[in-house]
């Protein structure tokens, strides 16, 4: 997979570099931000190529939808492709399957595994996605096929290897499985034996959880060794699914200790949901920004093509009105000529000074206003909300009164949406960035004021707290409305709340706002780390 792409793209050398040392958040940025370039070059092998790996980050991450849509994507692009392809097609359709799988659609999966084996080139890839299928047939209780399959993979293996020990583990557990009175452990134990003085942990692991499965209706004190063997080796190589499929195990078998196992494995399984959770909500930031940031460019293209046509059809119709008014005026003497440059200057004159006038006012009763509560906030120990509420209200009702000096003024309110995004955008910087999802304008049609004013009054304080404490390089916010109930998510990665800022008056303002709608704000602070806050509003 790591060809030369034929158009050079410093996006995908990016991602690349980033993938080889583990990052993985910015090498998906990258890859969709090449995905884009490619797709803008007309370049079907370099975007088909970017496709697969998002695809795979998308699996991995647990997002098997998506994961089936891009790599179905990146199928077509391989086969409109004008170079032969043929060899790369099979990372496409294993991605495919895997996520078919994974969904329990197990006889739908069974094809895509055969057109992973039939383009495969490498043969190491050709077992893994044979026993990949082999397991899948399993799964659809095709056992038949499935030991068929097994049998051809084990008899090209070297014996003594890890894959010999893998694939013989396989083939015992299906053979069980098909016939529940076949004793497959003797393969079991052969295969452990292989995988612990080859020192394969994660096969250990595996043969773990089948000595422990087959045991569990036979014989509990067997199965119950055998599931602390699993959680021991699981814990060693940091496998948090086979340790919760360790706990449950034990939690089923062993009643004297089940309270024990219990709370363990809430503890973990709720630790693994939230990392999860975060990210997920990470690479969907991270998409999310990129369509924006392609949204923006398209939005200011149309807009400077509208630009463009609109002076075109200036000029034409100024052009127009001068050939008019030189046939209309042709005899025209230079008294009228005079007189007309007169009145029109003195009309520019009038409207100058109408500007004039009211710039200057706006200048001495806004801006300046303005800029005085900048300076308190900015210079203050403490923000004290309610006095810049009234100074800012104070200016409201002179800017008002302005207005009425300009005749016949639209007055447009801003949408919510953009308010708040004015607002959070007005706290990044060149070492800031913030980053905004879920605020489209529909969502706040049907939400009432009074949520709407908290909700920018907590906002707001959350954002003068990260400015001025957390050192923050990147903030994120996000809305949803899910279950009648409005969701806001903030997330920055400063240095947390200091134990001595974390009962400060301005977080326990925001604290008493949210209750007061009978919501629900909670902080999860890791100093020197960072700061999530999730906020729950009924609607």
């Amino acid at each position: 997979m790591e060809e030369v792409i034929r158009n050079e793209n410093r996006y995908y050398d990016y991602a690349f570099s980033f993938l080889q040392t583990n990052n993985r958040d910015s090498s998906y940025y990258y890859f969709e931000l090449a995905k884009d370039r490619f797709l803008q070059e007309k370049d079907s092998l370099g975007t088909a190529k970017c496709m697969v790996f998002i695809g795979i980050f998308q699996y991995d991450e647990g997002d098997f939808f998506g994961a089936q849509e891009m790599s179905i994507m990146a199928v077509n692009y391989f086969k409109s492709a004008k170079l032969n392809t043929d060899s790369l097609l099979c990372y496409a359709y294993n991605t495919i399957a895997n996520a078919t799988d994974e969904l329990g659609e197990y006889n739908q999966a069974i094809p895509y595994y055969h057109q992973a084996i039939k383009y495969s080139t490498n043969p190491e890839n050709t077992l893994i996605y044979k026993n990949n299928l082999a397991v899948c047939l399993r799964n659809a209780k095709r056992y038949p096929e499935s030991i068929k399959l097994s049998e051809e993979i084990l008899s090209k293996v070297p014996s003594g290897t890890t894959d010999y020990a893998k694939f013989l583990n396989n083939l015992a557990k299906t053979k069980w499985m098909a016939d529940n009175i076949y004793n497959p452990v003797p393969d079991y134990h052969k295969a452990l034996a292989i995988r612990t003085s080859q020192k394969d942990r994660w096969g250990q692991n595996s043969s773990y959880a089948s000595l422990a499965k087959y045991y569990d209706n036979k014989n509990s004190d067997s199965s119950i060794y055998y599931l602390h063997k699993q959680y021991e080796i699981a814990t060693v190589i940091n496998s948090a699914d086979d340790q919760l499929n360790a706990l449950r195990g034990l939690i089923q078998t062993n009643s004297s200790n089940s309270q024990r196992y219990l709370s363990t494995y809430l503890a973990l399984n709720d630790s693994i949901q939230q990392a999860r959770s975060a990210a997920k909500n990470q690479f969907a930031l991270i998409r999310y920004e990129v369509e924006k940031n392609k949204a923006d460019n398209l939005r200011l293209e149309k807009e400077n093509a509208e630009k463009q046509n609109r002076l075109v059809r200036q000029r034409a119709i100024t052009g127009a009105s001068i050939f008019l008014l030189l046939l209309a005026v042709g005899g025209g003497t230079l008294w009228y000529k005079r007189r007309k440059q007169r009145l029109e200057l003195e009309a520019q004159n009038r409207v100058k000074e109408t500007q004039l006038h009211l710039s200057k006012k706006i200048h001495d009763v806004v801006a300046n206003g303005i800029y005085r509560v900048m300076s308190e906030i900015e210079h203050g120990d403490e923000v004290d909300r309610d006095g810049v509420l009234d100074k800012l209200e104070n200016m409201y009702h002179q800017s008002r009164d302005i207005s009425h000096d300009v005749e016949q003024e639209t007055i447009t309110e801003i949408p919510y949406n953009e308010q708040l995004a004015s607002l959070l955008k007005s706290f990044a910087a060149d070492h800031r960035k913030v980053l905004i999802a879920g605020n489209d304008a529909e969502q706040w049609d049907d939400i009432s004021k009074r949520i709407k004013d908290e909700v920018k009054h907590v906002l707001q304080e959350l954002m003068v707290n990260m400015k001025k404490h957390s050192q923050a390089e990147q903030v994120v916010v996000r809305f949803d409305i899910t279950d009648q109930q409005l969701n806001i998510f903030y997330k920055d990665n400063g240095v947390g709340i200091p134990e001595e800022k974390s009962k400060g008056k301005g977080l326990a303002n925001t604290v008493s706002r949210i209750e007061s709608l009978g919501g629900k704000i909670t902080f999860v602070n890791e100093p020197g780390k960072g700061l999530n806050i999730t906020t729950v509003i009924p609607l």
